[in-house]
């Protein structure tokens, strides 16, 4: 195959997208922590898909066209650090063929090696053993292949990507001990070498179609939920609840938070089985749910319509139309934060947030939930707090994308964090001066949750097994135990201090209020902090604890 063009490269985008949602919950099972979060694969999943779908439905017909749209689709849906890294890879691509309507096997090169350039420019402190290191070993061994040999089939030199990505795949855990120590390898080189691996195949004549439990946000996003005239996925399961899920689970309560993203929504419980229907336009977000109370026995995913895209852009286009926006209030600051659960949102809204992001470690925003919360503030200085280490470069990218606004990412990566920078923020003062009170704030806080582990495994010598607790003190798994109080009395312990002041104790969806006023009896027991207890109504961690 001496030229690729327009034709194509459609179909290995689309090869790719279909290879890596197939392969999402394998990617997603390799994340070190054995948190109960969707992570790197649905991330990468997220993004690429919201990318593809642009350039699926675009008029483009050129390679470089079509890149064009892809960079910008992948752009503004960029989720979580692994999909940031992804869309800067493709962005890279998109510069070294934008001028080009069909590529040849050293074009084709040459965009790879682009691509891994601009992914390293944009991570502040790059470490090896991740996706960065994937794509740039298998981008530049294929390009001194492609020129050393003198290659003039494209098919030989994604070949050659593939093979390289899976050989720096296989040594990830070499550069990266905790890696190692778990017993797998970079979720995010394993995302992209699913993406490559896919568009490999569709250059083969053997393109990927996706399998029927495979539902993205993206294509969700562009249909409407049935019953009321509308489309969307009909999503079925059968799980059989784990231990913990036996000693929480609630129908009430789960078809309440399933009423939050669908409708026609069935949820049976009989002993340890439940059997749940629901159309939504989020699947994906529906089997997240199902995945924190057990195991799936069955599951199915159907698309209802495959006319939707058409009908719902142009009831956009109408709705705009008629209704335009009202021009906000102009004000010196507009605060933004990100966090899940009403309560903790309710907290952050009464220290002067304006817009508060729906998300966290369960489910990443992306760069345009940033970019439009950004745009519907009439401000001087936007203030972003994204309270989760993940989220931080889909908020830097929003930044760098509206340069007419003044954007300031807070480094807060916890829910004390961005609690105690809101606390210092005065409306009434410079902006230098709000920055280093909030910055100050921030680098005071220690920051601790307590959840469940979703599989066994090591992290630092600390062996963990399925559905105990564990206690997560900044970055590290410090006690894992059966017991869920002891566990987060053990964090409190290796949280507290001689000169702690103040312990914010946020108890969650799965935790009562009697368990949170032990826990602040305890705190009053071993230290003269004083103690704030919330109802955060977060999922995932029973306690997210600061301390200042």
């Amino acid at each position: 195959m001496e030229f690729i063009d327009g034709k194509l490269f459609r179909e290995m985008l689309r090869s790719g997208m279909n290879n890596l949602g197939n392969n999402q919950a394998r990617i997603d099972a390799l994340n070190v922590f054995p948190v109960p979060d969707g992570d790197t694969g649905t991330n990468m999943y997220l993004t690429f898909s919201n990318g593809v779908k642009e350039a699926l439905k675009s008029d483009a017909k050129g390679v470089g066209a079509i890149a064009k749209v892809l960079s910008r689709g992948l752009l503004m849906g960029a989720r979580g650090n692994s999909g940031v890294i992804t869309s800067q890879i493709f962005r890279g691509i998109y510069q070294a063929v934008e001028d080009l309507d069909e590529i040849d096997a050293m074009q084709l090169a040459q965009a790879l090696v682009n691509g891994s350039r601009v992914a390293y420019k944009a991570v502040m402190r790059p470490v090896e053993g991740t996706i960065l290191t994937v794509v740039r070993e298998a981008a530049d061994y294929t390009y001194a292949y492609t020129a050393t040999e003198g290659i003039t089939d494209c098919v030989d030199v994604m070949r050659k990507m593939v093979e390289e990505a899976k050989i720096s795949l296989d040594t990830t855990p070499d550069l990266l001990p905790v890696l190692k120590e778990v017993g797998v390898v970079d979720s995010g080189g394993a995302g992209l070498l699913a993406i490559f691996e896919g568009m490999l195949l569709a250059m083969e004549g053997k393109p990927v179609e996706a399998e029927q439990s495979t539902g993205s946000s993206s294509e969700a996003s562009q249909t409407k939920i049935e019953g009321e005239g509308e489309y969307g996925f009909c999503t079925e399961f059968i799980l059989q609840l784990s231990d913990r899920g036996m000693r929480n689970f609630s129908e009430e309560k789960f078809r309440d938070e399933l009423s939050t993203i669908g409708n026609s929504i069935v949820c049976v419980q009989d002993e340890d089985i439940v059997k749940v229907h629901v159309h939504t336009l989020t699947p994906e977000v529906a089997v997240k749910m199902g995945r924190r109370q057990g195991r799936f026995v069955k599951l199915k995913v159907e698309n209802m319509t495959d006319q939707h895209e058409e009908i719902l852009d142009q009831e956009n286009e109408q709705t705009h139309t008629a209704a335009p926006k009202k021009q906000a209030e102009h004000k010196k600051y507009g605060l933004i934060a990100v966090a899940a659960g009403d309560g903790i949102r309710d907290m952050f809204k009464d220290l002067r947030v304006n817009k508060v992001i729906s998300g966290g470690q369960t489910m990443n925003p992306s760069t345009e939930d940033f970019i439009s919360a950004i745009e519907e503030l009439n401000c001087d200085h936007v203030l972003i707090f994204p309270n989760n280490s993940n989220i931080v470069m889909a908020a830097q990218q929003a930044g760098d994308v509206l340069e007419d606004r003044d954007v300031h990412v807070l480094p807060a990566k916890t829910i004390p964090q961005g609690l105690s920078a809101c606390v210092m923020f005065n409306p009434e003062a410079d902006l230098e001066d709000n920055l280093s009170d909030m910055n100050e704030a921030i680098a005071h806080v220690k920051s601790g949750e307590v959840t469940y582990a979703i599989k066994d495994t090591t992290y630092e010598g600390l062996p963990i097994k399925a559905g105990q607790y564990m206690a997560i003190l900044g970055k590290a798994i410090v006690e894992a135990n059966e017991n869920e109080m002891d566990t987060a009395k053990a964090l409190l312990s290796k949280m507290l201090a001689d000169d702690s002041e103040l312990v914010t104790l946020i108890y969650g969806e799965d935790a009562t209020k009697e368990q949170a006023d032990e826990l602040a009896a305890f705190i009053t027991d071993h230290s003269d902090a004083e103690v704030e207890v919330y109802s955060g109504r977060q999922p995932v961690y029973s306690f997210i604890i600061g301390v200042e």
